[in-house]
C-alpha cells in the first residue's frame, strides 16, 4: 500500500533530524531526508550541497543549509533545463515555490540566516571554523537544537513538493506559470 501524503511528510521530517544527528551538514541532511522520504535519488544534488553547512562554508553568515537544501530539491524537480536557458519563464515554478518555502521558514523561524537562528535557539553563536568554539557548540547541544531546523526544513520543502505533484496530477500542468499561455 502506498503511502500516505502525512506519512511521506513525517518521514522527512524525521530522517532530516536523524540525518543532522548522525551526519551533520544541514544542507546535506535535508537534502538526503527530503530524497529518502520522495523516493528520489541524486548524487550530484547531494555532494553540490557539501560546502553550504552553517550558512555557506561554515561562516554562520548566510541562509541556512537546510533551508537551501530544501530550495535545491525543489529546482531539481521543478527547474529549469540547461536547454531552456535562454527562456526566462521556465525556472519561474522553482522561483514560486522556493519562495513558498522560504515564506513557511521564515514565519516558523523569524529568519532565515544562520547566525540569527543560533542566537535565538542557543542564545548565542558559534565560529564553528574555530576549533575550541567547534567543540562548544556540540557540548552546547547545536546538533540537537540544529536538527529539529533541519526536520522542519525537510518538512516544509516536502509538503510543497507533494502539493505540486499533486496539482499537476490534478490540472496535468505547471500551475504557476504557463508560458505556453503568454
Amino acid at each position: 500500500m502506498d503511502k500516505s501524503k502525512e506519512e511521506i511528510i513525517e518521514r522527512a521530517y524525521k530522517l532530516g533530524k536523524k540525518y543532522e544527528q548522525e551526519c551533520t551538514g544541514c544542507a546535506q541532511t535535508a537534502i538526503a531526508g527530503i530524497f529518502d522520504a520522495i523516493d528520489v535519488r541524486n548524487n550530484d544534488v547531494f555532494k553540490s550541497a557539501s560546502g553550504l553547512a552553517d550558512g555557506l562554508g561554515l561562516s554562520g553568515d548566510g541562509t541556512c543549509g537546510a533551508l537551501v537544501g530544501g530550495a535545491m530539491v525543489i529546482g531539481y524537480l521543478f527547474g529549469r533545463e540547461r536547454e531552456d536557458f535562454k527562456d526566462m519563464f521556465k525556472p519561474m515554478k522553482s522561483y514560486l515555490l522556493a519562495k513558498k518555502l522560504h515564506d513557511a521558514f521564515l514565519e516558523r523561524y523569524g529568519t532565515c540566516r544562520c547566525h540569527d537562528l543560533q542566537g535565538a535557539l542557543m542564545g548565542r553563536t558559534f565560529n564553528l571554523l574555530d576549533k575550541n568554539e567547534f567543540q562548544e557548540a556540540i557540548e552546547f547541544g547545536m546538533i540537537k537544537h540544529c536538527s529539529k531546523v533541519v526536520g522542519t526544513a525537510s518538512k516544509l520543502a516536502t509538503m510543497i513538493i507533494l502539493e505540486e505533484w499533486e496539482e499537476i496530477k490534478t490540472n496535468g500542468r505547471d500551475s504557476h506559470f504557463d508560458t505556453k499561455n503568454q
